[in-house]
């Protein structure tokens, strides 16, 4: 009987691209705050199970379930299985994304298509399923980048797509209307993860290290404090952007 009580009140987290980076720090932050979480991952197995067991490791409670976020037969199984073994789920960190970076007189085209697909299909596809599947008291938070006010150039593809889920991000927050469920985007500065680091070279991080006036990169402790925040205590945070970017912008 108590097992069963327990199991009733525990809170569910569904994180997808959970596996490293922001998504991963994320999920072993709200394990740490007593969530059960579902660690969701696109190809690479072996780091998903290496978060599930770090979540493990530190007392909390996890799996890793493999799914292209972009396909919606995937993402509503992904919601089975968190339903099937946790008996739910509150709240959803869409942190998984992809990034392409060249002017756009340059920038390839199925490039354009394929983070079209993750970041823009792939944060309706996992919003919709939140919208259906998510409890009373609950949160969707999505994931936008600060590179929308800062307009460098470069990323003008990669703004466009995180443009179009803030535009989601809010509208959502509307519809949900009744229903007891925030819905907010965080956008990070430069964060020192492997999406950010990748490609650039050691005077590029210098420069953006220095734009904040906490001259530093962000780390991904940084953003996951923010996504705790909106899990849990800021029920009064609704449809709203959270630039986590140590001032920048």
């Amino acid at each position: 009987m108590t097992e069963q009580t327990t199991t009733t009140a525990r809170r569910v987290a569904v994180v997808t691209g959970g596996s490293r980076g922001i998504g991963r720090e994320s999920a072993e932050r709200l394990a740490a705050d007593g969530f059960a979480v579902v660690i969701n991952y696109a190809g690479n197995r072996t780091e998903a199970e290496a978060a599930v067991a770090a979540i493990a490791a530190a007392g909390g409670e996890a799996i890793a379930h493999r799914a292209d976020v972009a396909d919606e037969v995937a993402v509503a199984a992904l919601f089975d299985a968190a339903e099937e073994i946790f008996g739910g789920v509150d709240v959803v960190v869409h942190a998984a994304g992809a990034m392409t970076l060249a002017p756009l007189v340059d920038m390839d085209l199925d490039a354009l298509d394929r983070m079209h697909r993750t970041n823009i299909r792939g944060t309706f596809v996992v919003d919709q399923q939140a919208a259906r599947r998510l409890r009373g008291g609950g949160a969707i938070i999505n994931f936008s980048s600060s590179v929308l006010a800062l307009a460098l150039p470069g990323y003008t593809a990669y703004a466009a797509t995180k443009g179009a889920v803030e535009a989601m991000t809010l509208i959502l927050a509307r519809e949900l209307r009744g229903r007891d469920i925030t819905v907010n985007a965080v956008a990070p500065g430069p964060t020192a993860t492997a999406l950010f680091l990748d490609g650039k070279d050691e005077a590029t991080i210098g420069k953006l290290a220095g734009q904040a006036p906490l001259e530093r990169l962000g780390t991904p402790q940084d953003v996951a404090e923010v996504v705790a925040f909106l899990a849990g205590p800021a029920r009064w945070v609704n449809g709203q952007v959270v630039r986590a970017n140590g001032g920048i912008v």
